[in-house]
């Protein structure tokens, strides 16, 4: 019984660098083949109602490559290549603006509808950018990805990337700046490959049932409360939405 207890020990110390490069190999085989085509309005559609009509006048703040289908005005500050995006500006031949989050060259209450999706984590001033798209806006949907996603997809090894992670609870926002510590490699970028590779597999299927806990999706109306700390702990900056704000 000793004999055959060595042998299986024997036989799987040498099987474990075979298994290791298998593994290896089976991951490159996804990234090499592609990544899925899923666009983010395809994974938003399985949460979100957005409820709205053809007749709304609807923004998409930060639009970037790929415009929210239903955006009546699109606004970016980066017309050109920028590492906070992987691809480049698509305006669709819709009305277009180069102007940043925190600074909305429109009129109170413009739009019906405000759409920002990853973006108020990459702004320097997210209170601000809060601020405008309400003023703006009779309401809207934000999206951010959560602070698990961040690391679990290692863009926290991205310098000057996401300066904010963020935490939605109930109508609030919560912002806190990226402290030093958790600005590190995480050492893999697996499950990021994986969730978007062109092939089905267990992680990608656990990603798209599970979305909203990667993502915060938002929705709004009238107005919402935020919170800012920076990276000391500290409040900077906040707003209580109370149905008064014009």
């Amino acid at each position: 019984m000793d004999s055959i207890k060595k042998i299986m020990i024997f036989l799987w110390r040498g099987m474990k660098p075979i298994l290791r490069k298998v593994n290896f190999l089976y991951l490159k085989l996804y990234v090499l083949k592609g990544y899925s085509t899923e666009k983010r309005i395809d994974y938003q559609r399985r949460f979100i109602q957005f409820d709205i009509s053809p007749s709304e006048k609807v923004l998409d703040v930060g639009s970037g490559g790929e415009p929210f289908i239903y955006a009546t005005h699109l606004c970016d500050p980066n017309p050109g290549k920028t590492q906070h995006r992987y691809n480049d500006l698509k305006t669709d031949n819709k009305p277009f603006a180069q102007v940043s989050a925190e600074s909305l060259p429109y009129s109170a209450k413009e739009f019906d509808y405000v759409y920002c999706a990853h973006v108020l984590e990459h702004v320097g001033d997210p209170a601000k950018a809060c601020d405008e798209i309400m003023r703006v806006g009779k309401r809207g949907y934000i999206e951010t990805p959560t602070r698990m996603s961040d690391i679990m997809s290692n863009f926290t090894r991205f310098p000057n990337f996401h300066k904010w992670h963020v935490t939605r609870i109930g109508n609030t926002l919560i912002f806190n700046e990226y402290q030093v510590y958790e600005q590190r490699d995480m050492g893999t970028d697996e499950f990021y490959h994986m969730v978007h590779a062109i092939y089905p597999n267990a992680m990608q299927r656990m990603f798209k049932v599970n979305n909203d806990l990667f993502v915060n999706m938002f929705l709004w109306s009238g107005g919402f409360n935020y919170f800012v700390f920076n990276k000391k702990g500290e409040l900077t900056s906040s707003f209580v939405y109370t149905g008064m704000r014009t």
